[in-house]
């Protein structure tokens, strides 16, 4: 008896965690949290300039929420807002270390392997692209 066809038969053991570190901005703001410390606001979004504040408010809601960071407040004039990574996130680092030192020993090959291709399939590309 097969599968039903919205069952996912062979699922990938480490899916469910690349889904959880793999959204827009997640995996910057846990690796920044991680190597600079508590932070508020202001100063991770500084490390940040290229997120849109509201993305990254969003992005630190869900980070929160999955257990990955935490908000504290403190009741100041200003109120002041701090980030920091929990005990859970900072599981994930050794993680992280092994995947940016493939990075630097294979990224190369990965750049070199795609303009390896784009250059062989040119033709093929535009081919298929016009033939639909």
């Amino acid at each position: 008896m097969g599968a039903a066809p919205d069952q996912v038969v062979d699922q990938c053991p480490f899916e469910p965690v690349a889904d959880l570190v793999s959204g827009r901005w997640t995996s910057h703001v846990l690796w920044t949290l991680a190597t600079k410390g508590r932070l508020r606001f202001s100063e991770l979004h500084a490390q940040l300039p290229a997120v849109n504040p509201r993305v990254l408010t969003d992005r630190l809601r869900k980070l929160e929420r999955d257990g990955f960071l935490r908000r504290s407040y403190y009741r100041e004039i200003p109120p002041r807002v701090e980030y920091e990574i929990t005990p859970l996130a900072e599981s994930l680092i050794p993680a992280f270390r092994v995947l940016t030192d493939w990075s630097a020993a294979h990224l190369d090959e990965v750049h070199a392997a795609r303009r390896r291709y784009d250059t062989e399939n040119q033709g093929r590309i535009h081919n298929s692209a016009t033939s639909d």
